[in-house]
């Protein structure tokens, strides 16, 4: 006998029909609303500020209903984090890739190319700079612990960056925990000033600065 119709061949249960619009199914289309809030969340957060954005705005922005913003995330809190993780992690997965096959290269040039890679990402557009550095600071508790998660990550790579230089005789061996926490401060303060003032000065300008704070950090005597 011939399967049920609609059924598995094997076991004649039935299977639910996937639905397609246009050619294109569920899993796709909501892909695509996914994506347009995300890109709402980017151009409202970046410009407008975190505060200042409704979900309604968002989703007459990302031409979505409600019903579906809250089917991808549960509120504006989530999609403010989904944005930062896209940026930070993208800037740190550039800074890996331009330190490879870097393992023998000095200090300073290290951390040079890390300091340029991360922050010619998070400064590549000023609505991830304002999202990276301003917009996701002291929103809430949840966000906030989200933020310092990210934080602890980077300070543990730093650390290690430190402590490479401390075996190969560039430095002496102290806790370097607190030097990466104040290099952080540095980095968002600088990053910050530079974008509120209309990017003025070069952005070279900015990561030899960084640089040099970093290594004079490092390097300097116990």
């Amino acid at each position: 006998m011939g399967a049920p119709l609609g059924g598995d061949g094997m076991t004649g249960t039935t299977r639910a029909p996937r639905r397609h619009y246009g050619g294109r199914s569920d899993a796709q289309r909501r892909a695509e609303r996914h994506e347009r809030l995300m890109e709402a969340g980017l151009e409202l957060f970046g410009s407008e500020g975190y505060a200042a954005t409704s979900i309604e705005r968002l989703c007459a922005t990302a031409s979505v209903s409600t019903r579906n913003f809250y089917e991808e995330f549960p509120g504006r809190e989530a999609l403010l984090v989904a944005l930062h993780d896209r940026i930070t992690q993208r800037a740190m997965e550039n800074a890996l890739t331009a330190l490879a096959g870097c393992d023998e290269h000095p200090l300073r040039e290290r951390v040079g190319k890390m300091v340029r890679a991360y922050i010619n990402t998070t400064s590549s557009d000023p609505k991830w700079t304002r999202l990276a550095y301003v917009e996701v600071v002291g929103v809430s508790p949840a966000v906030e612990q989200h933020r310092l998660r990210w934080r602890e990550r980077i300070i543990e790579f730093l650390v290690g960056e430190a402590n490479r230089a401390v075996d190969r005789g560039e430095a002496t061996p102290r806790d370097f925990h607190l030097t990466a926490v104040a290099f952080i401060g540095a980095v968002n303060e600088l990053v910050y000033y530079w974008s509120m003032h209309n990017r003025s000065r070069p952005l070279d300008d900015l990561c030899d600065e960084v640089t040099r704070l970093a290594v004079a950090a490092i390097t300097a005597p116990s």
